[in-house]
């Protein structure tokens, strides 16, 4: 665990001193533009223990009083046009560094869901509490493996759930750098053989 602590440590601070300014500007003066409303979207989360953690995002949709209850949908109308950008190129997710330095994230892990998602999957998906064992990450097992964004099935809900819990059963920081390398591949859009 000092390991990956370090490790998430290293890279957050790496990104937040050297790319992260350009990409606040940049994607802050193009999220302006195109929308009223701040740049970062905050959100509380479940955090490790189902601790509440205020998750912080480029925001991608209009000012919208459902945000905490609806997940949004490929074709959402609330997305703004460079919103569907930012999320298709996950570009929404690097204020997500932030939380990562204070420690309610880590690089690597089960993806956080909203509060009302928690409540609700907790009672229905068997060992979905368990992936709040663990401190939620920016990316994780599930994300690398294409499950990321819309669920609209539950049957999809369940399928990352047990990823997750594959995840934290399996959890070492080789694990950890695979699914970090992959990352950075399918970021890049690097096709591999």
């Amino acid at each position: 665990m000092v390991l990956k602590r370090f490790f998430d440590m290293v890279v957050s601070l790496t990104f937040i001193c050297t790319l992260f300014p350009f990409f606040y500007v940049v994607l802050g003066a193009a999220i302006k533009l195109t929308s009223t409303g701040p740049i970062l979207f905050r959100q509380q989360r479940s955090g490790l223990g189902n601790k509440p953690f205020t998750c912080l995002k480029f925001r991608t949709m209009v000012v919208n009083d459902e945000a905490d209850i609806l997940q949004a949908t490929d074709n959402d109308k609330r997305i703004t046009s460079i919103g569907h950008f930012l999320r298709r190129t996950s570009l929404d997710e690097l204020p997500q560094f932030i939380n990562i330095l204070k420690g309610d994230m880590s690089i690597i892990g089960p993806r956080p869901h909203m509060l009302y998602h928690t409540e609700i999957y907790s009672s229905c998906i068997p060992g979905y509490m368990r992936r709040l064992s663990v401190k939620p990450g920016i990316t994780g097992l599930a994300q690398i493996l294409g499950y990321r964004g819309e669920t609209p099935m539950p049957t999809d809900m369940a399928r990352r759930i047990r990823l997750d819990l594959w995840y934290i059963e399996h959890q070492s920081f080789s694990l950890d750098l695979y699914i970090f390398i992959h990352t950075l591949i399918n970021f890049l859009g690097i096709r591999l053989l």
